[in-house]
Parts: structure tokens; sequence; C-alpha cells
């Protein structure tokens, strides 16, 4: 058994198992991601195969448990029993990322522009066709969402510049001039603010503007 990290009340974690098998049933798509993350025998599924398989209580709470660093079910109600009340519970609630969420007209094509384009990796994609995806570099996560009419005015976005997603960079002259070697489409090409700050504007497919900055701005 890895080292547990603080877990709630069981009877809290049976209600989250069984809640788990209702969204397995239901076909949600989000849930096949947690699946095939944390139970091995789905780790090559896709989740139209995830959902289609047919998915006990048993193997929910074999998830819950798996995701608490215990290796089963019984293990994990054995721990709590033994494990100090102070632990139990987090006690103060830490916000650990921000997933901005830009719309988009085809998910697939959108995914591959941020792949061949800004050298972003796929991480999901829900659907078939997709509506929702994911993609990610390094420690930043874009969620794709797709709608089927502009949901804002795209000169007004334009003319007022309203980002969709800021990521603070590492080096960003190197990143400025990898996008353009690709062919990115930019809002603002690499400047330089009074204060000695960089920053520049990627305008993607769908009109959704990036900001890419060094960590001084």
């Amino acid at each position: 058994m890895s080292n547990p990290k603080p877990v709630p009340d069981f009877d809290l974690l049976r209600k989250q198992a069984k809640q788990i098998v209702r969204w397995h049933r239901e076909g949600n798509y989000s849930v096949a991601v947690r699946i095939r993350a944390g139970l091995p025998r789905y780790a090559a599924l896709d989740d139209a195969q995830i959902l289609a398989a047919d998915f006990r209580l048993a193997e929910a709470q074999a998830l819950i448990a798996r995701e608490f660093g215990f290796d089963s079910w019984a293990t994990l109600k054995t721990g709590l029993k033994t494990m100090p009340e102070q632990v139990k519970w987090v006690a103060v609630p830490t916000i650990t990322a921000a997933f901005p969420q830009l719309f988009v007209a085809d998910i697939d094509a959108a995914c591959a522009y941020y792949e061949e384009t800004l050298g972003f990796a796929t991480v999901f994609r829900h659907g078939q066709p997709a509506f929702y995806g994911q993609v990610k570099r390094d420690a930043a996560r874009l969620n794709l969402r797709y709608v089927d009419r502009p949901l804002f005015d795209p000169a007004l976005r334009d003319k007022e510049m309203l980002l969709s997603a800021y990521l603070p960079v590492e080096n960003v002259k190197s990143l400025f001039l990898e996008f353009k070697d690709k062919g990115a489409g930019f809002r603002e090409t690499l400047k330089e603010q009074p204060w000695g700050a960089q920053y520049f504007i990627v305008r993607d497919p769908d009109g959704n503007l990036i900001c890419f900055a060094s960590h001084d701005t």
C-alpha cells in the first residue's frame, strides 16, 4: 500500500462509489477518464469501450480506494479504522490548478492546431464526434468545448483584446520564435513592457486569444 492521502468519512465514500456507478450507467464521458486512469483493466480502452463495459459497484469501490492510495476497498476500510482522526480530513481547501475553457467549432481541428502549431499534446477527447477535450503543455492545460455558433462578438474580442487564457512562461522569447516558425497566428507579436516583462498573444483558428507572458507581467 502506498502512503494514503487524507480521506473523508467512510459513509461518504460509499455514496461516492454508488454515484460513480450511476455516472457510468448514464454514459458520462468524464467518469470514463477517471476509470481508465484508476483501474488497470481499463487502461487500454477508449471512452466508448469503458462506458459499454459491465461496470459494477465493487470496481467503483476499488477505484476510490486506489485514488486514496489503498490497494483495495477492504484495506481502505481497515485503514480508516486505524487512522488518526486528525488526518482523515483535509483541513484547508487548496486550489491546485486552473484549466481555462476555450469554445471551438471543431474539437478535432482545435486539438490538431494546438498539437501541430503550439506544441501541446491532447489529453482526451470526449464523444463521437467529439464535443469536449483537453490539451496540455508542461503545467498548462486548456479545456476545449464544442459550440455550434460564436459566443462572443469577434470584432469586440479582437478590438478589446479579450483574453481566453493567460499562461506564464519561462523563456518567453524562445517560445515566441518556436510558434513563429510553425506559422502561428498572432494578435500581438513579442513585446516588452516598460518594466522589462515580455509577452505575446496567439489567436487560434476559433479566435481565442491566448497570452503567453514572462513571470514578471
